[in-house]
């Protein structure tokens, strides 16, 4: 009896360890892969997020990290197929972190961000579907938590995307959708756009898109300003190069 009580304690021991070490094991992970974003490195960074939920698979932020980095990286792959595999890859991992944790702003972020990756290269229904698609997300990742930056941009940008529907893709949306939304506007797309910048003054894209629609709205001079923030902005990921690229040629086309 005694003997089988030390075998039971030992195999309980040697469980509470394992858990333990799994624990550092998958913190010690997570610790990198947000080193290595930081950098930035994204791909080496995703590898450490996917190491991380082979240990803890249901973790919600592993799985919005490789999420968001997939979108990333496959709005810069050259070879069409690598940039469908990642765009997939982020549609999956959004999805799943969903399911497993549906009330999450991260999750409903994740997904509207990797569907909307998808919108850039669709265009009449699929895109409007695609369009009402992201607003049902980003409304629930907002009621759950109206302090969330990226989800504001989304707003920002799905507000910008219906100003721009053509005459056909609104009669679309009106024949299959019940029509646009009459709050959507330019000018509500400044207004996520600038609430974005409050969260997140350090955030590079949402100034350029920000610019944008400044400068479609005939706001030429904010415009302007916001393109020489983003010129003095950290790069902070492996699209700011890009966009600081971008922001400078406006900046010289609007000057």
């Amino acid at each position: 009896m005694k003997s089988s009580i030390k075998i039971l304690c030992l195999l309980c021991c040697l469980f509470f360890n394992s858990l333990v070490t799994g624990a550092q094991d998958f913190n010690a992970m997570i610790k990198e892969a947000d080193r290595l974003e930081a950098i930035p490195n994204e791909k080496a960074a995703l590898h450490e997020f996917k190491e991380a939920l082979k240990i803890q698979p249901l973790s919600l932020y592993a799985l919005t990290k490789c999420s968001e980095l997939c979108s990333r990286i496959a709005g810069r792959e050259q070879n069409a197929q690598s940039k469908e595999n990642y765009n997939q890859a982020a549609i999956i991992y959004a999805r799943t972190a969903l399911k497993i944790h549906p009330n999450s702003d991260e999750a409903n972020v994740a997904i509207a961000i990797a569907i909307g990756r998808t919108l850039l290269k669709k265009s009449g229904k699929e895109k409007v579907s695609i369009i009402k698609e992201i607003k049902e997300y980003v409304d629930k990742a907002l009621k759950i938590n109206p302090k969330n930056f990226k989800a504001w941009h989304i707003l920002g940008k799905w507000n910008y995307e219906i100003y721009n529907l053509s005459g056909l893709e609104r009669t679309w949306a009106k024949v299959f959708y019940g029509g646009i939304p009459a709050n959507a506007s330019l000018k509500e797309a400044i207004t996520a756009y600038e609430k974005a910048k409050e969260l997140n003054p350090s955030f590079a894209l949402n100034y350029l898109e920000l610019a944008r629609a400044y400068h479609k709205n005939d706001e030429t001079p904010k415009a302007i300003a916001m393109l020489k923030i983003v010129q003095s902005l950290p790069v902070q990921t492996e699209d700011d190069p890009r966009i600081k690229k971008e922001a400078a040629t406006l900046l010289k086309n609007w000057q």
